[in-house]
């Protein structure tokens, strides 16, 4: 694959990652239309892209944020067609006028900028960074994980109604009438996310909140958070306030162990003996955000997470240095919990947080 094309590429899987359901014959259909279009101007390639990688007008939004995002490194506006000025992110190098008589035209395709960022580790970024950082939050689309309800519901299909047939044929005077069917429904399942917020952990904790954020106002009910440390603390009903910002200043105000010690199984028991055990736990999608630095007991805290395996439906733990080169799961509180974990995941960029919203969609 040429570099263009890698470009374009890249493109659309950015677009799979805002949440678009970009599959790969779409992609061979976009990279046709770019090959027989000109892939130096902006609007050819944007007019392409929108017909073969958006799948209805409910898209459109996201398709011109990413366009915006991965061409120009800027934003657009809703409904703004990019002009044919190729942008500085797709241009022709066409050499001196006399060379090019032959049509030999150099493509210079460069990533944006802001997808280097989607890869970069949250605590080496600069002020500057973190800010627009922050503003990237706004495009992860976070899917509540369902599961099936015990109330049925009428259906199409299914198992046979038989309260639903006999109020029918009763309708119609015991004469015959058209079979009803009902079947299972599905509801929300709870999502909780505990964050550690100890010293080893100050890098990445801004993120994590923000992260949390973006969940809570996706399912207000369905999920809750807590902040772990040295104590355990509600934060949810600050972070439903709609303004990032904000949220994170109330939740900030909340907690009283920020960068202290950690001691995550006595808190991990706190949490399961006050909340967990009597329902917050039960069938929920568990998410732990540490690096397993423990200061008290491991072993106290692999029975713990024993204890949490055995109420959740799925125990999700992020690391943030698990997707760093060269890793290895030996502190003793990663060690003490990795027989009770479902999924250990990495969390240090916004790539990876869109990656963990995946696998807790899919629980």
């Amino acid at each position: 694959m040429s570099g263009p094309d890698l470009a374009l590429a890249g493109f659309a899987t950015a677009l799979r990652h805002a949440g678009l359901a970009v599959t790969a014959d779409r992609v061979h259909l976009f990279l046709q239309a770019v090959a027989a279009l000109d892939a130096t101007a902006t609007a050819d390639v944007y007019w392409a892209g929108r017909a073969a990688l958006c799948s209805g007008p409910d898209d459109t939004a996201r398709y011109d944020e990413v366009f915006a995002a991965w061409f120009t490194g800027g934003s657009r506006s809703r409904g703004v067609v990019p002009s044919r000025t190729p942008q500085s992110s797709v241009q022709a190098n066409l050499g001196d006028a006399g060379e090019e008589a032959e049509g030999d035209h150099t493509l210079n395709v460069s990533a944006s900028t802001t997808e280097v960022l989607r890869h970069r580790d949250v605590a080496e970024l600069s002020a500057a960074d973190r800010a627009e950082l922050a503003r990237l939050f706004g495009t992860l689309r976070p899917r509540v994980p369902t599961r099936r309800a015990n109330r049925r519901r009428p259906s199409h299909r299914g198992e046979i109604d038989p309260r639903r047939t006999l109020r029918a044929q009763l309708r119609q005077v015991g004469e015959p009438a058209r079979v009803r069917y009902r079947r299972r429904g599905v509801r929300p399942r709870r999502v909780v996310v505990l964050i550690d917020v100890s010293g080893s952990m100050r890098p990445y904790a801004d993120s994590l909140l923000r992260l949390a954020h973006v969940m809570v106002q996706q399912a207000p009910r369905a999920v809750e958070v807590f902040t772990i440390g040295t104590r355990l603390t509600r934060v949810t009903p600050a972070l439903r306030h709609r303004d990032a910002e904000f949220a994170l200043r109330s939740a900030g105000d909340v907690v009283p162990d920020w960068s202290g010690g950690t001691r995550l199984g006595e808190v991990l028991k706190v949490f399961l003996d006050r909340w967990g055990q009597r329902g917050t736990a039960r069938r929920a999608v568990v998410v732990v955000c540490s690096d397993g630095w423990e200061r008290g007991d491991a072993a106290l805290l692999g029975a713990q997470l024993q204890r949490l395996a055995g109420l959740a439906h799925r125990v999700v733990w992020l690391n943030p240095h698990r997707g760093k080169r060269g890793y290895e799961p030996v502190q003793s509180g990663i060690v003490a919990v990795l027989p009770h974990l479902d999924d250990l995941v990495a969390g240090h960029s916004l790539a990876s947080f869109a990656e963990l919203l995946e696998v807790v969609a899919d629980a």
